[in-house]
């Protein structure tokens, strides 16, 4: 298991001291926001993009991709019937793929709650298929850049589509592309009607990337939730790939959330102390 950190827990602070300092605890991945380093990510060149992903390796570490991939600019929308928008949003993640892999990331995952949400007057069977062939599209691009576009089912207070492991996976079965996959998150997957173990043992062959968190909305050992069952069932569907922390509640600051984090995931894994 690789552990990585999402930027955006470094609130306020500039991408290099960021580097720095989750290096400096042990992190491998840097889990980028493309809100946090441009207000439209959309004016961002591969350039721009190749030089990021160098400053990111020069500090120790890795791009491992991108998330929060809709925040910005405004008006972007999945589900959306307004043919423009989606096209337009179509578009962005499209580029987002492409400067993702000029960083020297392999994967996209696709949150994003409120801007894949249907309103009450749209029909769920045609909102689902414009998603489909929307992410189909997308999951095309990301292929021929060697990027991976990962859905991530979110709780039904965050969103209305996609709310469950199960939808996520049925979703994943209708792109039907190699580019598209599953993300698993700790803090959605404590919302569903079954253990987290179960949810993970039940999504193992479409699984493809992982956020580690809690409900609390801390990080993994903050809170209530227990790794031990997590890491017995990604072991049992013989998952390797990255555990990226993400947090929603900054306030004990990054550089306690980083440590604590890491420290407990490096326990729980059998992977040292955590000394960075």
């Amino acid at each position: 298991m690789r552990f990585a950190i999402c930027n955006e827990t470094y609130k306020g602070w500039t991408l290099d001291d960021t580097i720095e300092h989750a290096a400096s605890v042990g992190f491998e991945g840097l889990e980028l926001a493309p809100f946090t380093l441009a207000d439209d990510p959309g004016t961002l060149t591969e350039q721009d993009a190749a030089a990021i992903g160098e400053r990111v390796r020069a500090g120790g570490m890795q791009v491992t991709g991108l998330h929060w991939l809709l925040l910005a600019p405004e008006g972007l929308h999945l589900t959306t019937p307004d043919n423009a928008v989606r096209e337009r949003t179509v578009h962005f993640v499209q580029h987002l793929a492409r400067l993702c892999a000029a960083m020297g990331g392999e994967v996209l995952v696709w949150g994003s709650p409120a801007q894949r949400s249907l309103d009450d007057d749209w029909d769920r069977d045609k909102a689902t298929a414009r998603a489909v062939e929307a992410v189909r599209s997308i999951s095309e691009v990301a292929q021929e850049s060697g990027v991976t576009v990962a859905m991530e089912p979110l709780p039904p207070s965050y969103t209305n589509f996609l709310s469950s492991a199960a939808e996520g996976r049925a979703f994943v079965d209708a792109v039907d592309h190699p580019a598209c996959r599953l993300h698993l998150d700790v803090n959605a997957m404590s919302h569903e009607q079954i253990p987290i173990d179960e949810v993970i043992r039940a999504s193992g062959e479409h699984l493809h990337y992982f956020h580690a968190n809690d409900p609390c909305l801390l990080g993994p050992g903050m809170g209530d939730v227990d790794y031990g069952p997590i890491r017995s069932a990604l072991s049992d569907v013989g998952y390797d790939g990255w555990m990226s922390v993400e947090v929603f509640d900054y306030e004990p600051g990054p550089e306690r959330i980083a440590r604590e984090s890491l420290d407990y995931l490096r326990r729980v894994f059998g992977m040292g102390n955590g000394e960075g």
